[in-house]
């Protein structure tokens, strides 16, 4: 099993369960930046993978010509969280401003706002390869190169380190790593940063969203991705068996505890007055 490392806390949760209810299967998930997680696939290294990535009709076709048949299926909801420094007071961004960083037409926090003590913009992000930055490029349609200030590193919880130690970083990463409250690892990079709430794209009422079950699940906060499990056995084997699992109750309430949202289970929203 291939995944992309933003997925890392829930699919590991998935395997140990998996694996120890079935006690004879053995799954073994490797967790690479999304580039690499579908040339795995391409070049039959790995026969199930985890990605937020559909396959292109020319993968698809491609794969058809070598009677290859690959079945996707969405499996759950994930959403890129903003993340700042705990000392930067701005915590609320427009939906535009966000834009025009990834357009470089910002790139000083005075320009988000004048009152400001921070100077420039540092972008951080989990690596060259990864879907969190090709989701931006897709999605506010950029096609060059991304401006001067953006930096990748390695992994998500090192974009969470360098926001956490540095008061000019802006950090993209999957919502997975901060969003399960019994998880020990999950909470302990919660409490290093803040994570930043996004107005919607058409709607500027003053309203702004964080990327909790909720808001991922209406689609309030607005960048939410899918989470496919993509199989290219020829029979119904271990890869197939794992996904429709995962798909069902069990692994789709193990979705729902680290705070994504399963796809295929019937939700219930329940406001919570203060």
């Amino acid at each position: 099993l291939s995944a992309d490392e933003s997925f890392q806390l829930l699919i590991d949760t998935e395997v140990f369960t998996f694996t120890h209810l079935y006690t004879n299967a053995k799954v073994k998930p490797e967790f690479k930046p999304e580039y690499d997680v579908i040339n795995d696939f391409m070049n039959d290294s790995v026969k199930v993978v985890v990605t937020s990535k559909k396959l292109s009709d020319y993968q698809i076709q491609y794969l058809r010509d070598t009677q290859i048949i690959a079945r996707t299926t969405t499996y759950a909801y994930d959403a890129l969280a903003i993340v700042t420094n705990r000392q930067n007071n701005d915590t609320l961004i427009k939906y535009n401003t966000i834009k025009d960083i990834f357009l470089g037409k910002i790139s000083s926090w005075k320009e988000i706002n004048p009152k400001s003590k921070l100077g420039n913009i540092r972008v951080i992000f989990d690596n060259n390869k990864s879907g969190s930055i090709r989701y931006f490029k897709e999605l506010f349609e950029i096609k060059d190169s991304l401006p001067t200030n953006f930096y990748a590193v390695n992994n998500n919880p090192e974009v969470i380190d360098f926001v956490s130690r540095n008061p000019d970083a802006f950090g993209i990463i999957s919502v997975n790593w901060i969003s399960d409250k019994d998880d020990s690892l999950s909470m302990s990079f919660i409490n290093k940063i803040n994570v930043v709430a996004v107005s919607q794209q058409y709607i500027n009422d003053g309203t702004y969203y964080r990327p909790y079950q909720g808001s991922i699940y209406d689609k309030s906060y607005p960048f939410v991705r899918e989470i496919y499990l993509i199989s290219r056995e020829t029979f119904a084997g271990l890869g197939s068996g794992f996904i429709n699992w995962a798909c069902a109750e069990q692994g789709q309430r193990i979705v729902l505890k680290s705070g994504l949202v399963p796809a295929t289970m019937p939700i219930r929203l329940v406001q919570i007055k203060h």
